[in-house]
């Protein structure tokens, strides 16, 4: 048995203002709503979209 590493994230900035893509990337990482968080696999593509949108979400 494996165990997966998690990420939990957390949005703190609205993505009303921001570009398109980056609003895609927000979604596309389950988050909705500010201060809403998501438990989400440790893996190489989500830490790229982390990093994408660095200034709208928190890593707790």
């Amino acid at each position: 048995m494996t165990t997966q590493q998690t990420l939990k994230v957390q949005l703190i900035r609205s993505p009303i203002g921001c570009q398109e893509s980056h609003r895609a990337t927000v979604r596309g990482l389950g988050l909705r709503k500010i201060r809403s968080t998501r438990e989400l696999a440790d893996t190489p593509e989500v830490r790229g979209m982390i990093n994408k949108i660095s200034y709208l979400v928190k890593v707790l």
